[in-house]
């Protein structure tokens, strides 16, 4: 006998549960399908919440060698098992609680692997069930790579599970968790800790500022983390306890651990999206605006969907899926639009990078004038007082002071970005920020604002 509901919900982490609490709460019957033994999403489990115990520690250390010689005497040492432990005792209820607040909240939790069978029906392990919409929220996985000798490579969630780090370690890959992962290490493992970023591409970092991927690229190294570019691997080979990578222009860097660290591919495989008719590709499933897919009953959202792989836009996707499904069910055209002109992103190193909006070279590209203000190495008390030389940013703005983009080098990037994202999203103009930010409580990073504003205004 097939079960029935209005809305069914593939994936329980930040997205699905999004999803899935949205369209209860408005009345429906609803089902969430999850595959993994512990639900909750990478976020929760393995990505955004999971690294923060990790960095937080990072930056205590980072922060008090840099202020050494100006007050500090003992910098601080980490202890990444101390570390993990307390990352566990958080993750370790997650499951628990994910699983528990779903079925308080009204919503079938149903376990196992689930496939389309037609447009209106999927099987979750030998058991058919129907739905009148689907919301695919699964996720991604790490992407597999052709190298020979892969199979020693450690995920960034196998890392993160490490009893201690050892004194050599490679990233394969230099996007986001190689940068991060290697900051980690580079504060919290041993004091004569090397580690190593590999990537393929002529730069790291190939969707942020190249400018300001140099200078945190700089700052990187000045950690004792190298970074190679236009590296072309051909095998990872063991040997005893340590590791040999080499490259297509015989070149060889031996490691004590190598770290898969070249991003994420939407999890799909397995969804068998032919059979309800929806097209996908390896940047993930298509869906427009209204987070609807080539199906138009069945929407996605999140790290699956052929967007931006960001926990707080798979929330926002979520919720305009389930906004659309219920006035979908109600013979009501869409109305929810996704709007990724604003969206920032925060590279947790130290110092951070954060970045809304376009880079330079986008707006170059695209014929685009602007204006820019920008500084680096900044002298300002309120980085010269923490030791930091790196500290960095950069605007730019169009036509009636509109800002296009921002960047921010800085220990409160992810602070100092989120005031230019609102700015965006509100059209506030650098002229209004400007006048706006003079009474922010100074001094503090944020009331250096008025610094970078400065210049744009006539």
């Amino acid at each position: 006998m097939t079960q029935a509901y209005d809305a069914l919900v593939i994936g329980s982490g930040t997205a699905g549960q999004t999803a899935a609490y949205r369209l209860k709460r408005s009345g429906l019957t609803v089902g969430l399908v999850e595959q993994s033994d512990t639900p909750g999403g990478t976020c929760a489990l393995r990505g955004c919440q999971a690294k923060k115990w990790f960095y937080e520690g990072a930056e205590t250390v980072a922060r008090s060698r840099h202020l050494s010689g100006i007050g500090i005497t003992s910098p601080a040492s980490g202890d990444w098992t101390q570390l993990r432990d307390a990352k566990n005792r958080f993750t370790d209820g997650v499951p628990s609680h994910t699983v528990d607040g779903l079925k308080d909240a009204g919503i079938d939790y149903i376990e196992g692997r689930a496939r389309f069978t037609g447009p209106q029906a999927i099987s979750v392990d030998g058991r058919d069930i129907s739905a009148r919409a689907f919301v695919l929220a699964t996720g991604a996985v790490p992407m597999p790579l052709p190298i020979d000798g892969a199979e020693w490579m450690i995920s960034s969630d196998a890392f993160m599970e490490l009893e201690h780090l050892p004194r050599r370690i490679v990233f394969i890959g230099g996007g986001f968790i190689s940068f991060e992962f290697a900051h980690f290490a580079a504060r919290l493992g041993p004091a004569d800790i090397r580690c190593t970023i590999l990537e393929a591409a002529p730069r790291p970092l190939n969707t942020f500022d190249e400018e300001m991927v140099g200078l945190l690229s700089s700052a990187s190294r000045d950690e004792g983390i190298d970074i190679h570019c236009s590296v072309e691997i051909t095998a990872i080979k063991k040997s005893g306890e340590a590791f040999t990578i080499t490259t297509k222009d015989h070149g060889r860097f031996e490691a004590d651990l190598v770290v898969h660290g070249a991003g994420r591919a939407p999890n799909i495989e397995d969804l068998a999206l032919d059979r309800a008719g929806i097209q996908s590709s390896r940047q993930g499933i298509t869906v427009d605006p209204h987070m609807a897919t080539t199906t138009p009953h069945i929407y996605a959202a999140g790290d699956c969907a052929k967007t931006i792989q960001l926990a707080r836009v798979a929330d926002a996707e979520a919720a305009a899926a389930a906004d659309n499904i219920l006035r979908m069910l109600n013979g009501d055209p869409p109305e929810a639009a996704m709007d990724y002109t604003a969206v920032p992103a925060v590279l947790f190193t130290y110092p951070q990078y954060g970045m809304v909006g376009k880079t330079e070279a986008a707006l170059q590209e695209k014929g685009i004038d602007y204006q820019k203000s920008s500084g680096d190495h900044l002298g300002w008390p309120t980085y010269r007082r923490v030791g930091m030389r790196q500290a960095a940013y950069k605007l730019l703005v169009g036509e009636e002071g509109k800002i296009l983009g921002a960047h921010i080098l800085s220990d409160n990037a992810a602070g100092l970005i989120n005031i230019f994202t609102l700015a965006m999203a509100n059209s506030i103009s650098a002229a209004a920020l400007y006048h706006q930010s003079i009474m922010t409580p100074y001094p503090s990073r944020e009331s250096d604002i008025i610094y970078m504003l400065k210049p744009l205004i006539s």
